[in-house]
């Protein structure tokens, strides 16, 4: 048996990691759910609060859990399947981490993350437990699996960045509140979110005039100045640019669609 793994994203595309390793996703939105997959392993980390106001997100994991697919949150990822209404009760071999741990608490995989475990149970119910064993002494010998960690200091900055986003700010500002030199904090940025502070910005930045244009009537002009875009003719062009459409055709496409996920846009991340 062989084992097909794919990356999906919001977005589609190049996606850094906050270890700075770039991985090539698909758009969940293009992804088809057929109730056939083997697992599909929802992570946490850093952008874990921007996924939970995604809308399209929250929809297409209710819509998986509908369709049967067996699901396995990792760290945050537990907020985004309690955010669709998910839960061990109604969802298909939703696993649990401490059934996964007590099926290796042998201590071969006692240095191995809960999700490799999690994968290990499902090499031991396709392969049997011989095979499985064999694959968790290969993953566990010699080394414990790192965990990608994002400093408070940097984490503290991005919330504030997040927070600021309607007026004009410096990095200067932003290295100041992670108590930084603004060399040391553009450095250090980069390389524990996988992107810089200027991107995260923009980011921000354009997933809150999503919103308002899906959540509001307001004018294209005013929620542009109300994110810290300037004008409406700057935030078309960011729109064109990262989402391949302008702010009326999303507002306007976002409305037809509602909570289906098969009519949602394919978009670009922001890099």
């Amino acid at each position: 048996m062989q084992y097909e793994a794919t990356l999906l994203s919001a977005s589609g595309g190049r996606i850094a990691s906050s270890s700075s390793v770039f991985v090539w996703t698909e758009s969940f939105a293009s992804h088809g759910l057929t109730g056939e997959s083997r697992a599909l392993f929802v992570v946490g980390g850093t952008g874990a609060d921007g996924a939970l106001r995604d809308a399209r997100l929250i929809a297409w994991l209710r819509e998986a859990s509908r369709r049967g697919e067996t699901i396995h949150p990792i760290a945050e990822g537990r907020l985004l399947l309690e955010a669709a209404g998910i839960d061990r009760a109604g969802t298909t071999g939703f696993f649990d981490d401490d059934v996964t741990w007590s099926r290796f608490a042998e201590g071969l995989c006692s240095n191995v993350p809960h999700r490799i475990r999690a994968a290990l149970c499902i090499v031991e119910d396709d392969l049997g437990p011989a095979v499985a064993r064999r694959v968790a002494e290969s993953v566990t010998r010699g080394h414990t699996v790192p965990e990608a960690r994002v400093s408070a200091q940097i984490m503290e900055s991005a919330r504030w960045l997040e927070a600021n986003i309607g007026r004009a700010v410096t990095m200067d500002e932003a290295a100041r509140v992670a108590m930084m030199s603004e060399r040391n904090f553009l450095r250090r940025f980069k390389s524990e979110m996988g992107r810089t502070p200027s991107d995260h910005l923009l980011q921000a930045r354009l997933d809150m005039s999503r919103r308002l244009l899906v959540e509001t009537s307001l004018p294209v002009e005013k929620i542009a100045r109300h994110c810290g875009i300037g004008g409406g003719g700057r935030l078309a062009k960011l729109f064109r640019k990262h989402l391949s459409t302008t702010p009326t055709q999303y507002r306007a496409l976002m409305g037809q669609c509602g909570t289906d996920p098969q009519c949602w846009p394919v978009q670009n991340i922001v890099r």
